[in-house]
């Protein structure tokens, strides 16, 4: 199937960060949200994150405005009924996500895709809430989008070889390399390693300091970044819920979110999005 338009729901970090992508791979691009002020502050990201891009001459000021150009935004999905190709990029808790597929199923045309960013709610349950689970599938993104080169495509039990491959060239058309990932909560990446950063937090709960926790995992291990920074980064508000759908989904002591994360999301410690976390920024 050929992807000639696309649609992005949300404008967070994830969702500006996806449309960034798909707008400077060309792609014609409609960003929603719910609020005018959500996608004005994803537009305003993307500037910025351009505008970097133009400091450090990776791109032009002329490709820059090429880009921009390309990224329209609403605050209404039915805007976006025309497009081949949705992904949903919205908060992870499933009851949120699977309205938002109830109402992409009906205001899409019946060829188009819907895909969803998720990173670890079933595919198949959300396909469940359509009325086409074949082209229901998994496009799992990383922060920074822009960057990070891995996207995760995650098949459904009935979706298609016709979805799925087309996700897969998709996603090497954007200038990302996919891997196959199986259906079952946290799928690869974040399967091995929420279990780390959840050691990492009990360790710090146990009276180690993160940053000598973060500073063992970079010298000892070779990571770019420690687990605790890493946690702060995606937001520990996120990591909780992706925590909780694990242990729910395997039942395994394992997955168990350990209490100091809990503590800390309730007394608003989100990490770099909210200034503090695990470290103060």
């Amino acid at each position: 199937m050929n992807i000639e338009k696309v649609m992005v729901v949300g404008s967070g970090q994830m969702g500006s960060g996806i449309t960034q992508v798909f707008a400077t791979a060309g792609m014609p691009v409609l960003m929603v949200d719910v609020k005018q002020e959500f996608v004005d502050r994803g537009i305003q990201t993307i500037r910025k994150n351009l505008e970097r891009s133009v400091v450090k001459n990776r791109i032009t000021e002329a490709e820059k405005e090429e880009i921009l150009g390309r990224i329209s935004t609403s605050i209404e999905m039915a805007d976006g009924s025309d497009v081949d190709f949705a992904i949903e990029v919205v908060t992870e808790k499933e009851e949120i996500k699977k309205d938002v597929f109830r109402k992409l199923d009906e205001l899409l045309k019946k060829e188009a895709i819907i895909a969803s960013n998720t990173s670890t709610i079933s595919i198949t349950k959300l396909g469940g809430v359509t009325k086409r689970p074949d082209k229901v599938v998994g496009m799992h993104f990383f922060i920074p989008a822009p960057v990070m080169k891995l996207v995760e495509v995650i098949r459904g039990l009935r979706t298609s070889d016709e979805t799925y491959e087309t996700v897969m060239h998709l996603s090497e058309a954007i200038g990302k390399e996919p891997v196959t990932a199986q259906d079952f909560p946290a799928f690869t990446v974040n399967r091995l390693l929420v279990p780390m950063w959840n050691e990492a937090m009990y360790m710090v709960m146990e009276g180690n300091k993160p940053e000598d926790v973060d500073r063992a995992m970079k010298l000892g291990a070779n990571f770019p970044m420690g687990p605790l920074e890493l946690a702060d980064f995606a937001g520990l508000d996120t990591t909780l819920s992706v925590m909780e759908v694990m242990y729910e989904g395997y039942g395994d002591p394992k997955y168990r979110p350990c209490p100091l994360l809990r503590k800390m999301v309730d007394a608003g410690l989100l990490g770099r999005k909210s200034g503090e976390g695990f470290y103060k920024y």
